[in-house]
């Protein structure tokens, strides 16, 4: 039996972040043909859905395509387009099945007007479930994110619907991509590297972090499983002391 079954829901995060790093390097080591790391690591999120469901997840963001991935090579980026297709097709049965609802955050404008049709018919057709939603980040940056809340408000502005005196940081966070969500608790780094590569910056103020040289496509749930057992055990403080937040516990 699994630790997580003798945990409180409270214990759990509710919005999971993952930066799905390492398929091309996964590719080099099994010695793949170019791009089929890419496809391993579209497999490898199906199991990741599914536990997160079961366990209970509200929110689970991937970081598919960031908005510094238009730099690669144009082959690359072909197959990363492509790519996203088939995951978003291959993700509907599991959408419908578990009644996930399917979202996307980025800057579609960089995007092909069938893939902008495809993302917004499957939000449309999902738009309603409840079970958990997942978020696919494409052509999204944490900074472009921040930028283009703070551009909408200026337009409120120079519209007369908003003073400069009203802006604060709760206003600025109405604006941000996934206002509506619950903030990112836990983010998650595979492939080895220790940086954040400008992914929800501003909705992972206080994510606890995890990192891990499991490159994605070897990424499994029972690391998962094991992460979140360790999440369950962090004191998050939100700059409070340590005895404040256990003076709030016993008081709730």
């Amino acid at each position: 039996m699994s630790m997580l079954d003798n945990l409180a829901p409270a214990l759990l995060p509710r919005h999971i972040a993952v930066i799905m790093d390492g398929n091309n390097r996964y590719g080099k080591v099994h010695n793949l043909g170019k791009g089929q790391g890419h496809i391993a690591g579209k497999d490898a999120l199906d199991p990741i859905v599914e536990y997160c469901v079961s366990t209970g997840i509200e929110v689970l963001t991937v970081f598919a395509f960031s908005s510094e991935n238009w730099q690669r090579p144009p082959s690359e980026v072909a197959l990363l387009m492509h790519l996203l297709r088939l995951t978003i097709s291959e993700q509907m049965p599991r959408m419908l099945k578990y009644r996930i609802r399917l979202r996307f955050i980025g800057d579609r404008s960089q995007l092909s007007d069938d893939l902008q049709i495809l993302m917004a018919d499957a939000e449309a057709k999902t738009a309603n479930f409840d079970a958990m939603t997942l978020v696919i980040a494409i052509s999204y940056g944490g900074q472009w994110d921040i930028a283009h809340a703070a551009k909408q408000l200026v337009q409120q502005v120079q519209a007369g619907h908003l003073a400069i005196e009203d802006i604060d940081k709760e206003k600025l966070g109405e604006y941000v991509q996934l206002a509506d969500a619950p903030e990112v608790d836990m983010l998650i780094r595979t492939g080895g590297e220790y940086r954040l590569s400008n992914f929800l910056l501003w909705q992972s103020a206080y994510a606890e972090l995890f990192f891990t040289p499991t490159l994605w496509p070897d990424f499994r749930v029972d690391e998962l499983a094991a992460m979140l057992e360790d999440f369950a055990q962090r004191q998050r403080r939100f700059g409070k002391t340590s005895e404040q937040v256990v003076t709030t516990q016993k008081i709730s």
